[in-house]
């Protein structure tokens, strides 16, 4: 049986996802950069590494954000969860390189 040419609407919204995908990957590498700077900041002035306070703010900013606009406030927490670990971990490794 021979496949069927994907319907236009799937492949006008596989090009949507594409490009959401590039965007996402430009604003995580931009994040990254600003985070990379507080990084050398907090090791520069011996601050840690993490900051839990600042951490839970944000978690309860997110999930809210989140619930605004309709996307799982769950999800946006294990984002969050994910990114600030690898920020941590750059963090870390800043402060032991700058020691």
């Amino acid at each position: 049986m021979p496949e069927q040419a994907p319907l236009p609407e799937l492949l006008n919204l596989r090009d949507s996802i594409d490009n959401i995908d590039a965007a996402i990957i430009h604003m995580l590498a931009e994040r990254f950069r600003c985070t990379q700077r507080v990084g050398v900041l907090k090791a520069e002035h011996s601050l840690p590494a993490a900051d839990p306070a600042r951490e839970a703010r944000q978690v309860t900013r997110l999930r809210e954000l989140a619930a605004t606009a309709k996307l799982d406030p769950d999800f946006a927490e294990k984002y969050l969860a994910f990114v600030v670990k690898e920020v941590i971990r750059y963090h870390e490794l800043t402060a032991r390189q700058l020691a």
